[in-house]
């Protein structure tokens, strides 16, 4: 689609936008023919699936394998009390038609893993993950890299998040790239030692602030505007109101994207267990 064959409500749907200097109606119509994965459709991925949708990014995917617990309404808000019971990406769906029509919503009703991810993340432009748990983290990361698709990732967890834009597989005319997930965190940690939402608890409101500044990334990366997160992470103290922007760098004993690789494949994924974490590194 281009500028010139918008109608007049989508003129009007996208004014804001478009009176921006630096999206204008030609960044507005590289949205609408955009397309982004959004990993889980919980706390993170509500807001981040709303704004997007908003947005008029033109084709949302999102996996997700669970159902909607009245225990997820505190924070996830794309969903809705009568959507109990209801696949996650179903529910998805249903509410950001009501925000736009124009957006089309493509559900996975799946677990992603070694076995799909590829073949998810090669039919969209980026991938936006707000998974719960350490295994599909990595899983995304690692995915993400071999797909040569820009990673955008957030974390919360109690009244804290993070959020950094990883592009490890892009590389400057030096040969030199910025750092993946690995790169800051190599491992997951061991079972049970940081603890989960549902056992630590987490401000509602948190996922909200951190999935607006994860859609916010998400959109900069596609309009290729402003300054990239990749190469920093951002990192939120919710109770003292405080942000952190914290350089890193590619690690070149990254097992994934260093000098001497040992991950060449996702089959490290393969029988990875099922512990949900909302919280990273």
């Amino acid at each position: 689609m281009d500028f010139t064959d918008f109608t007049e409500d989508q003129v009007n749907r996208y004014a804001r936008h478009i009176l921006l200097k630096e999206v204008g109606g030609t960044g507005q119509a590289k949205l609408l023919n955009s397309s982004v994965l959004v990993v889980g459709a919980g706390g993170l991925g509500s807001p981040v699936l709303m704004y997007l949708a908003a947005a008029g990014v033109g084709t949302i995917g999102v996996v997700d394998q669970d159902t909607v617990d009245l225990s997820n309404l505190q924070r996830q808000i794309v969903h809705r009390t009568a959507s109990v019971g209801r696949p996650k990406v179903e529910s998805a769906k249903a509410a950001l038609a009501a925000i736009n029509p124009d957006v089309t919503l493509v559900p996975h009703f799946e677990r992603i893993g070694p076995g799909n991810a590829l073949d998810l993340m090669a039919r969209y432009d980026l991938v936006a993950d707000g998974s719960d748990n350490f295994e599909t983290r990595f899983l995304v990361n690692d995915a993400a890299y071999f797909a040569k698709k820009p990673l955008v990732s957030a974390a919360i967890l109690r009244f804290d998040g993070q959020l950094a834009t990883f592009k490890a597989h892009e590389t400057d005319a030096e040969g030199r790239h910025g750092p993946c997930y690995r790169c800051i965190f190599r491992e997951p940690p061991p079972p049970g030692q940081i603890p989960s939402c549902a056992e630590a608890g987490v401000l509602g409101a948190l996922c909200g602030t951190m999935g607006s500044l994860q859609a916010t990334e998400i959109l900069k990366e596609l309009l290729g505007i402003g300054d990239s997160l990749s190469g920093h992470l951002m990192v939120y103290e919710g109770l003292a109101a405080n942000f952190r922007k914290i350089k890193v760098k590619a690690d070149p004993g990254c097992p994934l994207c260093g000098d001497n690789p040992a991950i060449r494949d996702l089959s490290i994924h393969e029988g990875a267990g099922d512990g949900r974490v909302c919280a990273a590194g």
